[in-house]
């Protein structure tokens, strides 16, 4: 587990808990009283031989991006994305130019849901706001803290918060429309889950399980477990579906938090496949392939149909990485260090490595309007195109 996805305790979580959910995490200081053991040293990068031809085309800055769980949104040709002190900015991807920007003036714990009209991010004062043309439209009161961004789709905007409570709202006047309650463990990843829209179905991470939603009155259509809790305490009990996750069609596919992989089909509500997989963070992929980094820095592919594993690479092991973009013939992937890599989608071999502003990655990339856009860690956006 990363350093910038703590578990997080949820309404008084005694202390004994936390420190064992940091010692199972192994986060203790190396090399001290604690027994830990050095730290692994990262693979060897080698020289960059770039095969293939990419340029950085412009550079930004939103401000720093650490404590947020930063989800950056695409609507188009626009990005919308956040900084941690509660600077909202949508940007155009062809030229690096703001096409609005609004300072909140108050931190944020999750960010940014967008339609590419209203987007939407929670306060860690526990309040969700939404933003209209870079104005302020209203605010409410959440009952916990929120890490996962805001859905804004069908003219509501839906919330998953820590607790695994999902409420609706309404977009235009931010009315309460309904509220799903359910169970849930006392500790929390502080990081984003799973919350989309398919079809006419809102579908949800919840604990370890994929679970459509009636988006009208929240109802349960179906749920799908990808993995199961296990374990006599509260760490080993965790069991959480982290974003980013990847939807062809019907086809949703979805990370459970170091302990599997799997896919789900959202019209029949049933499992297609897990897999054992031991990462942090989440997939992308498409019709054929999914493709997910593990905590140890591995990357693999899995058929998306079966589930067979395809290829693994160590390539960049023992590098903490964000979760993949499939980008053309590309798998593009950030480091803590600052660097962006990208590599072949049929064999994980290098094709190309950049650089930015060596605060580390500080979300999962995305692309837009022919555009690779990547945010650091110091809030600094980096636009690059093929060459």
């Amino acid at each position: 587990m990363s350093a910038r996805n703590p578990l997080r305790p949820v309404r008084g979580l005694a202390l004994l808990a936390l420190a064992a959910a940091l010692a199972g995490c192994s986060m203790m200081p190396s090399g001290s009283f604690w027994g830990g053991s050095p730290k692994p040293v990262p693979a060897d990068l080698g020289a960059n031989v770039p095969v293939l031809g990419v340029r950085q085309a412009w550079t930004g800055k939103v401000g720093a991006v650490a404590g947020l769980s930063l989800d950056v949104r695409v609507s188009g040709t626009t990005v919308t994305l956040a900084s941690a002190d509660g600077t909202v900015a949508a940007i155009d991807a062809r030229t690096g130019g703001d096409v609005w920007r609004l300072a909140l003036a108050e931190p944020l714990s999750a960010g940014v849901g967008s339609d590419g009209k209203l987007a939407a991010v929670v306060a860690r004062s526990n309040a969700l706001i939404t933003i209209d043309a870079g104005r302020e439209r209203w605010r409410q009161p959440m009952a916990s803290q929120v890490f996962t961004a805001p859905l804004v789709a069908g003219g509501r905007v839906f919330v998953l918060a820590a607790d695994r409570t999902v409420t609706a709202f309404d977009a235009a006047t931010g009315k309460r429309l309904w509220t799903q309650q359910r169970p849930g463990e006392p500790l929390v990843l502080r990081q984003d889950g799973v919350l989309l829209a398919v079809g006419d179905t809102l579908v949800v991470g919840l604990s370890g399980r994929l679970v459509g939603l009636n988006p009208d009155n929240g109802s349960v259509r179906w749920e799908a477990p990808l993995a199961t809790s296990r374990g006599t305490n509260d760490v080993e009990r965790l069991v959480e579906l982290v974003g980013r996750s990847s939807r062809v069609g019907e086809s949703v596919c979805a990370r459970a938090f170091q302990s599997a992989v799997g896919c789900v089909n959202t019209v029949r509500g049933n499992v297609a496949w897990t897999q054992r997989a031991a990462g942090a963070e989440g997939i992308d992929g498409d019709k054929d392939a999914i493709f997910g980094t593990e905590s140890n820095g591995a990357l693999v592919a899995w058929n998306r149909n079966d589930g067979t594993r395809l290829w693994g690479s160590d390539r960049l092991k023992h590098r903490k990485l964000t979760s993949p973009l499939l980008l053309g013939r590309s798998v593009v992937v950030g480091d803590d260090t600052g660097l962006v890599h990208l590599l072949s989608r049929t064999d994980g071999a290098p094709l190309n490595r950049l650089t930015t502003d060596g605060s580390g990655i500080a979300a999962a990339p995305v692309a837009a309007a022919d555009t690779l856009v990547v945010v650091t860690r110091n809030g600094g956006v980096f636009g690059f195109r093929p060459e």
